[in-house]
């Protein structure tokens, strides 16, 4: 399989930017968020049995997963959280296991916020995080997410602290400043991970 990098960061750190300046120059991105709605969608087995465990309560009028009462119920009872995870981690790691194999860039780039706290992190070569300071996260996702401060602190508690990521990556972008800076940064990573590709590609 072709080089895989593990992009990470925290809430607000600007992994989705980061992930988009790779796209742009011809990087298959998988995106484990993404996935993660994906195996959830209605009709799937995954959805069937989270509503056999929990209730039809926990879907809307459409039949599709009220994400946000399930976050309510996993992140005050460990319990249910456990379980949730028990059931979708292997679900999920299937799923991004098959795209990843379809790749047909030099390198490809799995974007999780929780690459580190589960063992996603096996599936990658490198670690790349997207480094920001704790009080610019708390100001990105308010303005995006429309979330109030108390909900991302809480968020922020569920992943690994700043200093612990970037002690695991292999490669930072710095994300403190403007959008030009992180693409600058992108490119120069983006070199590296072509001519790393290149030397690690298995000869025909």
């Amino acid at each position: 399989m072709p080089l895989i990098i593990g992009l990470t960061g925290g809430i607000g750190s600007g992994k989705s930017e980061a992930s988009k300046r790779f796209a742009e120059r011809g990087v298959l991105v998988v995106d484990a968020d993404v996935v993660a709605r994906e195996v959830v969608e209605p009709g799937k087995p995954a959805l069937m049995q989270i509503t056999a465990h929990f209730g039809i309560g926990i879907l809307d009028a459409t039949g599709s997963l009220e994400r946000g009462k399930l976050r309510e119920i996993i992140f005050s009872n460990s319990t249910e959280k456990q379980w949730l995870e028990s059931l979708l981690h292997p679900i999920i790691n299937s799923e991004i296991r098959r795209q990843l194999a379809g790749a047909t860039s030099p390198y490809s780039i799995l974007a999780s916020p929780l690459l580190l706290e589960t063992r996603q992190f096996e599936l990658v070569d490198r670690i790349l995080v997207i480094d920001a300071s704790e009080q610019q996260q708390l100001e990105r996702a308010s303005k995006r997410d429309k979330n109030n401060e108390g909900q991302i602190k809480a968020i922020m508690e569920t992943q690994l602290s700043r200093q612990e990521r970037c002690a695991r990556a292999t490669d930072i972008i710095q994300n403190h400043g403007s959008i030009d800076e992180i693409d600058e940064q992108v490119e120069k990573l983006h070199q590296l991970y072509l001519e790393l590709a290149q030397s690690t590609a298995t000869p025909n």
